[in-house]
C-alpha cells in the first residue's frame, strides 16, 4: 500500500487511470503543489475520449464520446487554458436534428428564441420550461455538478430544478408539450440517460441537455475528443505532472510510495486492485462493509456502436439534419419509449432508439478530402451477447435508412464494438456501460456508496464516473475528489 511521503504539507500522489476524471484530478493536485504521477492501462490518455482510426487509414474516429457539450460548459474545464494547449471548439450551425418519417425535422436551435419559433405551438412551453436554466446556467452547474451531498449555492434554483428532474421524461414530455416534435424532441434528449422514458429521473438529462443546448451549445472538438485529452494531459505537464502510459495497475502494491492514490475506475475494479495477490503481505485497507457496499453497485445498459467511414456526407430526407453535429433516430415519442423500455427489461429493441454525430460536416481535419466519418449507437442490455451483434447492426443501419434514403451506399468501411469490445478497449466500461453505473434514485444518493468519494482506506479515493455527478466528458468527478482528498489530507496533518 502507498506509504506516507517526507513532505507532509504537499507530499506525492498517484492517480490510477488517465481518462478526463483522472487528468482533472491529477490537475487538481498539481495545482495544489503536490508531486503527480498518473498511471495509464493503454497506450494513450483519454479513456473513453480518444481518437482512433478504427476504419480505414486516414478517418479518424472517436471511441467513446464525440459531441461534448458538459465539456464544453464543466466549471472544471472552463477554469483551465485548455485552448493554449490545443483545445478548439466548433459549434455546428444547430446543436441537435430529429427526423421524422413525414421528410421533416425539428431542430434544437441554440438560440432559445429561435428555438421557441421553431417549435411553433410549443415554443412558449419549451421556453418556459428551459429558460429559468438557461439563464442561470453558471449557478444550476455550481449545484448539479458538485458532490450530492452538499450545501447548495443557489437552493431555490436547484429546488425548481429538482421538481421537474426527478420526474419521468414520459410525463414531462405529455404534459407540457401538444405535439409531437416537441414530445419527440424532449423524448430524445432524456433518452440520452440509459433509463425507460417513465422511470423518475429520466426527465433530470432531458433539462440539462435542453438547457446546455442553449446556453453553451453541442459543440465538437477539432481534431476529435482526444484534443480534449490532450490538452488535459498538456497543461498537466505544464503543473510539473507525469503521465505514464501503457501501465496497467494490477495492485496498490505496482505504485511508488505516496500519500494520496486517487482511482478514476469502476467499483469492480477498485475491488480487484483491493484484491490481487500483488497486495500481500500488506494488509487489506477495504473495510468488509465497504467492500460489500462495492459488490452490490449496480452497471446500467450498454452501448453497442458503430463507426463509419463514408463517401459522402449521410443523405437525410430532411435537409435540415445536414445542419447538426448531433441527429437522434427515433421517430416519435412512443417509439423512443419503446425502445428503451425494452432494453430495460432486458430485450434488444426492434426499432432501437440511435444517437448519431456527423462531425466531419464541420471538422474536414478527421477524414481524407471530400470523404466523411460518422459515430452512431444505440442502448442494449448490459454485456449483451456478441451473437446479437449482427441483427442489432442491421437494426441500427435500418433506422439511418430510415431517415437517410441511400445510407447503406456510403459505407466505405464500419467498425463495430460490441458492449464486450467496448470493455475490452477501455476496463471503466464494464459489460458496454459507458456512464460508470446505473442511473437510479439510490446510486444518485450513493454513487457509488454514501462515501461517495471517499473509501474506507483513508489515503484511496475513488474519482471515476461512478462517482457524483455521473458518466459525461466533464471532469467534475475527478475535480471534486481531489479537493476532497486535499482537504482531507491537510486536516490529517
Amino acid at each position: 500500500m502507498p506509504q506516507p511521503s517526507n513532505h507532509p504539507r504537499r507530499g506525492k500522489a498517484c492517480v490510477i487511470g488517465a481518462g478526463p476524471n483522472g487528468l482533472a484530478a491529477a490537475i487538481v493536485l498539481a495545482q495544489a503543489g503536490m508531486d503527480v504521477e498518473v498511471f495509464e492501462a493503454e497506450a494513450e490518455v483519454g479513456g473513453a475520449a480518444r481518437t482512433l482510426d478504427l476504419t480505414l487509414p486516414g478517418f479518424h474516429h472517436d471511441f467513446g464520446s464525440a459531441v461534448h457539450p458538459m465539456a464544453a460548459a464543466s466549471p472544471f474545464f472552463t477554469s483551465l487554458p485548455l485552448a493554449d494547449y490545443g483545445l478548439e471548439w466548433i459549434d455546428p450551425p444547430a446543436p441537435l436534428a430529429h427526423p421524422f418519417d413525414d421528410g421533416t425535422a425539428i431542430t434544437l436551435e441554440r438560440n432559445l428564441t429561435a428555438a421557441e419559433a421553431d417549435l411553433g405551438e410549443d415554443g412558449k412551453a419549451w421556453r418556459a420550461l428551459m429558460e429559468p436554466f438557461v439563464s442561470r446556467w453558471p449557478d444550476l452547474t455550481a449545484d448539479i455538478l458538485g458532490p450530492v451531498l452538499h450545501l447548495p449555492r443557489h437552493p431555490f434554483l436547484l429546488a425548481r430544478f429538482g421538481l421537474t428532474a426527478m420526474l419521468s421524461a414520459s410525463h414531462v414530455a405529455r404534459r407540457r408539450f401538444r405535439t409531437e416534435p416537441a414530445r419527440a424532441l424532449f423524448g430524445g434528449l432524456a433518452a440520452h440517460s440509459f433509463l425507460a422514458l417513465d422511470q423518475p429521473l429520466s426527465a433530470s438529462f432531458g433539462l440539462v441537455l435542453g438547457a446546455v443546448a442553449h446556453a453553451v451549445g453541442w459543440p465538437i472538438p477539432r481534431g476529435g475528443a482526444q484534443s480534449i485529452a490532450n490538452a488535459l494531459a498538456g497543461y498537466l505537464a505544464h503543473l510539473g505532472g507525469r503521465v505514464t502510459t501503457s501501465t496497467r495497475i494490477h495492485s496498490f502494491s505496482d505504485l511508488p510510495a505516496c500519500d494520496l492514490v486517487l482511482c478514476d475506475v469502476t467499483p469492480r475494479q477498485l475491488l480487484a486492485l483491493a484484491d490481487h495477490p500483488g497486495n500481500h503481505p500488506l494488509p487489506n485497507r477495504l473495510s468488509p462493509g465497504y467492500r460489500r457496499s462495492l459488490a452490490g453497485y449496480r452497471y446500467g445498459p450498454a452501448a453497442f456502436k458503430v463507426d463509419y467511414a463514408l463517401s459522402r456526407p449521410i443523405p437525410w430526407n430532411a435537409a435540415a439534419c445536414l445542419r447538426a453535429g448531433t441527429v437522434h433516430i427515433g421517430g416519435a415519442l412512443a417509439e423512443i419509449e419503446a425502445s428503451e423500455a425494452a432494453v430495460a427489461a432486458g430485450l434488444h429493441a426492434e426499432k432501437p432508439f440511435t444517437l448519431l454525430a456527423q462531425p466531419t460536416l464541420f471538422d474536414p481535419t478527421r477524414a481524407p478530402a471530400g470523404k466523411h466519418i460518422a459515430w452512431a449507437y444505440c442502448h442494449v442490455p448490459n454485456g449483451a451477447s456478441e451473437s446479437e451483434s449482427d441483427a442489432m447492426l442491421d437494426r441500427l443501419e435500418s433506422q439511418i435508412e430510415r431517415f437517410a434514403t441511400g445510407f447503406r451506399d456510403c459505407i466505405l468501411a464500419r467498425h463495430v464494438s460490441t458492449p464486450a469490445a467496448l470493455e475490452a478497449m477501455d476496463a471503466n466500461l464494464i459489460g458496454g456501460d459507458i456512464v460508470g453505473g446505473a442511473v437510479n434514485l439510490r446510486q444518485l444518493l450513493f454513487r457509488p456508496t454514501a462515501r461517495q468519494y471517499r473509501t474506507s482506506a483513508p489515503d484511496i479515493y475513488l474519482c471515476s464516473a461512478s462517482t457524483p455527478p455521473g458518466g459525461g466528458v466533464h471532469g467534475m468527478c475527478g475535480a471534486n475528489a481531489a479537493r476532497l482528498a486535499l482537504r482531507d489530507h491537510e486536516r490529517g496533518h
